[in-house]
């Protein structure tokens, strides 16, 4: 009997390990997921908690009842990986030998890595939304949010959902408005980039909008530190932003499991081959999702459009065959941008988002680079898509590669 390995049971792992099931003969390879607990976040979800547009029951199931019932399904902490021995030694002391290994350990938010973050006003006028407990606890603290000054701020990058950030930015302003008290709360984004996003058309569409909605744009700020005391965030070039509530995207980083595995680059990502999945410096480990240091966005819609090509470059390897070398970096994302709309961004590795209609080109009914209504509603709907047809390892209607058919350039 063959094994197939699979650490994590985040989005990656989880639709990989589903799909597997129907493309791996049973009597030849077992699979086993492994992660460390039973707790499934829809991530896209965390957005709009703080917002109640979501309520925490809608976004959380057990993992275990995502997983094909095939599937040997472990919960246990990972300890390391052995690639020289083709093991996984787990925390409870048991090890698990793999003849595939598929790294979808994620990315993980580390608060604490920025001085003074974690202090006296963490979680009382210092805030995440990339975990449940952070956007639970912040939606109450902006339902007594009155007046002052809010600054939304990325630490650095990489960040999961590169557009989540902006995506607060404009349901705050929209928030705010309906609560009648916009005039009273002065809005910053603060970023490390030198615009709103890093592909500069989309960049100067998004860094439009901020303009238009009154929200003050600080660039090129690295956060250093914040100054409790004081409640002022401090960058490593000397600024200095004041806050009465600060919303943090704080540094991100691999599992620690692939640093003590020395698996990883600094700060945990695995080094992957950009068009393949599979592991630089081992033939028989694949990474998909945020695990992988790829130079594209760390989001499930990546995740997905990457699935496609592991499954085949799984298949392949294990025939002996050439990869496919046809993951291009594709990234779709819708992002909110208040009062029930949306815009949709498309690219890849080498083309930036452009303007036109998706996924049917000419017709839509999405709108590329512009806002609409059933943009927004495409967004809503996409949490039915994740439960019932994503994570299951079902195929959507998209190919893989960013194809150019309906944009203008």
């Amino acid at each position: 009997m063959n094994n197939l390995v699979i650490l994590g049971a985040g989005t990656a792992g989880t639709m990989m390990a589903n799909r597997m099931v129907g493309d791996l003969p049973a009597k030849e390879w077992k699979i086993t997921v492994i992660d460390r607990d039973d707790v499934h976040v829809y991530q896209p979800g965390l957005l709009f908690l703080p917002f109640h547009g979501y309520r925490e029951a809608e976004i959380v199931k057990p993992r275990g009842s995502l997983i094909d019932p095939a599937v040997d399904y472990v919960l246990d902490d990972i300890d390391r990986v052995d690639p020289a021995q083709n093991v996984v030694a787990l925390k409870s002391g048991r090890r698990i030998n793999y003849d595939i290994l598929v790294i979808a350990t994620g990315s993980h938010i580390h608060p604490e890595q920025t001085e003074g973050m974690t202090g006296q006003f963490w979680q009382k006028d210092i805030f995440d939304f990339y975990s449940l407990d952070g956007a639970s606890k912040l939606a109450k603290r902006l339902n007594t949010f009155e007046k002052g000054r809010l600054i939304i701020d990325t630490a650095e990058m990489p960040i999961k959902c590169p557009v989540a950030p902006l995506e607060f930015a404009f349901l705050a302003d929209a928030h705010f408005r309906e609560r009648g008290i916009r005039d009273q709360i002065e809005l910053v984004y603060v970023t490390p980039l030198d615009g709103a996003f890093t592909k500069p058309k989309a960049s100067a569409a998004f860094g439009s909008m901020l303009d238009d909605k009154g929200i003050k744009v600080v660039t090129n700020f690295a956060a250093n530190s914040v100054k409790a005391d004081e409640k002022v965030l401090t960058s490593y070039g000397g600024q200095e932003e004041p806050f009465d509530l600060l919303v943090s995207i704080p540094l991100h980083g691999g599992s620690d499991a692939i640093l003590r595995s020395e698996l990883g680059d600094d700060i945990g990502f695995v080094p992957t081959h950009k068009n393949t999945l599979q592991a630089k410096n081992h033939d028989n480990i694949f990474v998909i999702g945020d695990a992988t240091d790829l130079p594209t966005s760390k989001a499930g819609a990546v995740a997905h459009f990457e699935g496609d090509v592991l499954a085949e470059n799984l298949i392949r390897y294990i025939d002996g065959r050439a990869l496919d070398h046809s993951f291009d970096g594709h990234a779709n994302c819708f992002v909110e941008t208040g009062n029930n709309k949306a815009m949709l961004i498309d690219f890849n590795y080498d083309t930036e988002p452009l303007p036109g209609r998706f996924p049917i080109p000419g017709i839509g009914p999405f709108k590329l680079l512009e806002e609409s209504e059933i943009n927004h509603w495409g967004k809503l709907g996409f949490k039915w898509i994740y439960w019932n047809i994503l994570v299951k390892g079902g195929e959507l209607p998209l190919d893989h590669r960013m194809l150019m058919a309906g944009k203008r350039s």
